[in-house]
């Protein structure tokens, strides 16, 4: 086949079983928008705006760490993107794959486009938070967010390759995933980065960036990411990382998240992984003003009010213990399942 641009669909790419090229998708399109269930109009409008003239899509981010804002993102280099993950993964023409994220969002669009590009045998199946309930097929490669991954554990020794992004990995999830013959890596990205820009295998602590990739960070310590095939700009975020070398990274969490606490910094996501498996149920902590301290460490856990026993304290820092704990009935959180952490600390009374 020629060079893949997004104007062509590879001719080993299936879905559903069908061979299909573009025009075919796009009567595919059509049926969907007028004739699809709820979970298929949105993926009908993406494949006519797929194939249209114009050299972009519009899209929104996930508004996890903000308001939801719309970005533009070059088709080109979404098709990038995808040669970039079927180079790291080894991902072969034929192989099959499971489509079983929401198109709304940049994941579940490029699950489309690489079956398009790197030539897949797809199957689309709505977005449910048990995406392979009633399926007993085996995959080559897939991609879900954790709470996908944590109800299908038992079926997840029919699926080669994994990815797991959208959210960090519970410690407790990722001991359950290692027991299985699957390959699991947790991935790195954003909307901006069109998906992930790198991936963890599962028992290692570095992220390592996809090829055409390079790595720093700035004055704050956060990561600045050099992808020239995917963003004209150099991307600058606000996630805190120590830096391995150019191409691998280990996070440590967001900067907005950071609480100054009587003149100490505390970073919540590294507090929070001492307490993994402690606490029932989800939890976060996060700073609340404070007279004397400017800031003081809160910890907040969704559900009834419970006793929290004070050993679960023991591996945390005489700084990283929180002063007040805080119940709220449900956190706040993104359609894909992520915590907004700021409108559900509004929620503490």
């Amino acid at each position: 086949m020629s060079q893949p641009t997004y104007h062509n669909v590879h001719n080993s790419f299936k879905l559903d079983g069908f061979h299909l090229n573009k025009e075919d998708l796009c009567r595919v399109a059509y049926s969907y928008i007028k004739e699809g269930e709820d979970f298929e109009k949105p993926v009908g409008n993406f494949l006519l705006e797929w194939f249209d003239d114009n050299p972009y899509i519009d899209m929104q981010t996930s508004g996890t760490t903000g308001a939801p804002k719309t970005v533009r993102i070059s088709k080109n280099a979404m098709v990038e993107s995808a040669i970039a993950t079927g180079d790291f993964f080894d991902i072969h023409p034929g192989q099959r794959v499971l489509q079983c994220l929401p198109v709304k969002y940049i994941a579940g669009k490029l699950m489309f486009i690489r079956a398009f590009i790197l030539g897949l045998d797809m199957d689309f199946v709505a977005p449910t938070s048990t995406p392979l309930y009633n399926k007993d097929d085996e995959y080559d490669f897939v991609a879900m967010v954790p709470l996908q991954a944590k109800n299908s554990l038992k079926k997840l020794k029919n699926v080669k390759k994994m990815i797991i992004g959208g959210s960090m990995i519970s410690k407790s999830l990722e001991a359950e995933l290692k027991k299985l013959p699957t390959q699991v890596y947790e991935t790195y990205g954003m909307t901006e980065t069109i998906t992930h820009i790198a991936a963890r295998p599962l028992g290692e602590q570095s992220f390592t960036v996809l090829p055409g990739v390079t790595i720093s960070y700035d004055n704050r310590n956060c990561l600045v990411i050099h992808a020239p095939r995917i963003s004209n700009e150099v991307i600058v975020t606000n996630d805190l990382v120590e830096l391995v070398n150019e191409n691998q990274f280990i996070f440590l969490g967001r900067y907005d998240n950071i609480i100054n606490s009587g003149g100490i910094k505390l970073i919540p996501e590294q507090i929070e992984k001492k307490l993994a498996g402690k606490i029932a149920g989800r939890y976060f902590v996060t700073g609340k003003a404070d007279e004397e301290l400017g800031e003081k460490l809160i910890l907040i856990v969704e559900g009834e009010k419970h006793p929290i026993d004070l050993s679960v304290y023991d591996e945390l820092d005489k700084y990283e213990k929180p002063k007040e704990v805080h119940f709220v009935p449900h956190f706040v959180e993104t359609e894909n399942g992520k915590i907004i952490r700021n409108e559900t600390k509004l929620l503490v009374k």
